[in-house]
């Protein structure tokens, strides 16, 4: 896997996976776009499709009371199953653009549906290689977001780091 970071002579940063352009940030505007929601993170080394291969990275279990908004509130229209891999948002810059975006996925019980509206607990799984460690404690709550629209917040009532040797 190759990742490549490029800045041009106009203020913008690119950041390339496999030749790929998956990211790209304004910096004089302070905002960016995803190209590529299955992408690497900015301080990760693997992606959120890794979750289910062999070669998966530790992963931080996240017990959460997860709610959806209601379509009302800008939130989705449809509930969903497990598996959404969305942005998780622990904190905003001053003018409301999110700081970073970490990569975890949303587990619920096998067959279950969480509706807009409806407020359950869930497991989140993070890549462990994240910086996210100064954000998980009991009780912290972040948002979910669907690119840069919320659609969820959610509470931390249990973690599990991975083991360390």
């Amino acid at each position: 896997m190759i990742v490549r970071k490029e800045i041009k002579d106009d203020n913008e940063l690119y950041l390339y996976f496999n030749g790929k352009l998956i990211y790209k940030r304004w910096l004089n505007l302070g905002y960016g776009k995803v190209f590529d929601t299955h992408a690497f993170g900015k301080y990760t080394d693997c992606s959120i499709t890794d979750f289910d291969l062999d070669e998966t990275p530790e992963l931080i279990h996240v017990k959460a009371n997860l709610t959806l908004l209601t379509t009302e509130q800008g939130g989705r229209k449809t509930g969903f199953k497990t598996g959404l891999r969305p942005n998780h948002v622990f904190e905003y810059e001053t003018n409301g653009q999110f700081k970073y975006a970490y990569i975890g996925d949303i587990q619920l019980e096998q067959d279950e549906l969480i509706l807009p509206g409806e407020t359950k607990e869930v497991l989140v799984r993070f890549l462990s290689i994240q910086p996210i460690d100064e954000y998980m404690d009991i009780g912290r709550k972040w948002w979910i977001h669907e690119g840069a629209r919320k659609i969820g917040e959610a509470e931390i009532i249990g973690i599990e780091f991975p083991e360390t040797e």
